[in-house]
């Protein structure tokens, strides 16, 4: 069994397994179905930027409250910058730094494997649910 104090002795990126661990509160930022629809919504329009209202018509069923959250979260951690013009009302533009470009790979990875596999998903979930279905209730 490898104790905590294994883990910071071999892991100069932290433990995982630590709520307090900086990586783990990144991955659960980025982890999120919003951060990757905002990241690849501004991955192609990269090297432009995208505005706060042509984001929100990209991406059904956010709302404007978490769009605007997961965006701070984003700008907060170098992902993306923020252009606000001064107009009435003012125009917000965003646009993914070179960081931020570098998290589209393996979020697009991700989103690859996720449609490469979901007919299996799919065919797991169904079985299961029949499952329940069918279960005794005692």
């Amino acid at each position: 069994m490898t104790t905590r104090s294994a883990h910071a002795k071999t892991a100069d990126r932290g433990d995982l397994f630590d709520c307090q661990c900086p990586t783990r509160q990144l991955l659960d930022r980025i982890g999120t179905k919003w951060t990757s629809m905002a990241v690849k919504v501004l991955a192609q329009a990269a090297p432009g930027e995208v505005r706060f209202a042509e984001l929100r018509r990209r991406m059904p069923g956010v709302s404007q409250k978490m769009l605007s959250v997961t965006l701070q979260n984003l700008a907060r951690d170098g992902l993306v910058t923020r252009r606000v013009e001064p107009t009435v009302p003012p125009r917000v533009h965003y646009r993914l730094t070179e960081l931020g470009l570098s998290l589209e790979i393996p979020l697009a990875a991700l989103r690859t494997w996720a449609e490469d596999h979901m007919a299996e998903i799919d065919h797991a979930n169904a079985v299961n649910n029949t499952r329940a279905d069918h279960a005794v209730v005692e």
